[in-house]
């Protein structure tokens, strides 16, 4: 059984805004770039559409690795999809609708079936993959013409070799070289408005007694800070 490697990324700017998505489907002999945008979307809906579009690709019972610089992607379709299924698409306490839901079932649906393992990179770190994929997703939110690759993997000038990827670069945690679990910094999002603090101490006086509107987060790194950001639709 054949095993297929797939990057996607995703890109707005603004959110809302304009926004572009892109992937690279390879199966081993052959590669498939795919791209497209829309006028007014987030970069998380991106995010999500990119992969729905690749992953379609594939044919029931087919093995794939998908590395992506989302962990919004990858919680959502490996842990808090099913959750939101069982609460009837209600976040939790049934407050509100999950947001993008139409892309949560969509994608859930395309993955049914399938063998994927889900792997985390960090963005803008050199992984040929998915700087391509950021390099497409970029040029379809700004409009700009781009040509896409579909041919022969021998063609590609993409390396897609996963052995030669940093193995910090490609896990599925955000665990980096260096002593685990140490901050690099405290990252917290108050009624939309980010806020970067280098001690929790600064952090946690800002979010707590907070209710709604609220999140924060630790990074480990100056790549895991971005990658928060960018999860986080900023």
């Amino acid at each position: 059984m054949k095993k297929t490697i797939i990057f996607c990324d995703g890109s707005s700017s603004g959110n809302p805004g304009p926004g572009g998505w892109g992937a690279i489907f390879c199966d081993g002999s052959k590669v498939k770039e795919l791209g497209g945008g829309e006028k007014k979307t987030t970069n998380n809906r991106m995010e999500i559409l990119a992969s729905i579009n690749a992953i379609s690709l594939l044919k029931k019972g087919e093995e794939a690795d998908v590395f992506t610089d989302s962990q919004y992607l990858i919680n959502g379709i490996t842990k808090w999809v099913w959750g939101w299924m069982k609460k009837n698409w209600k976040i939790s306490g049934g407050k509100g609708d999950v947001a993008n839901r139409d892309l949560w079932e969509k994608l859930a649906g395309v993955c049914e079936g399938k063998n994927l393992k889900w792997h985390y990179v960090s963005g803008h770190a050199g992984v040929p993959g998915n700087e391509r994929c950021d390099e497409i997703a970029v040029s379809f939110s700004l409009h700009k013409k781009i040509e896409l690759f579909d041919g022969t993997l021998k063609n590609y000038k993409v390396d897609l070799e996963i052995s030669k990827m940093d193995p910090d670069l490609r896990r599925d945690d955000r665990k980096k070289k260096g002593k685990i679990g140490q901050a690099y910094s405290y990252l917290s999002l108050v009624n939309g408005v980010l806020k970067i603090d280098k001690t929790w101490k600064e952090c946690e006086n800002r979010v707590k007694g907070i209710k709604g509107g609220v999140k924060y987060k630790k990074s480990v790194s100056a790549e895991d800070e971005r990658a928060i950001i960018k999860e986080w639709g900023m």
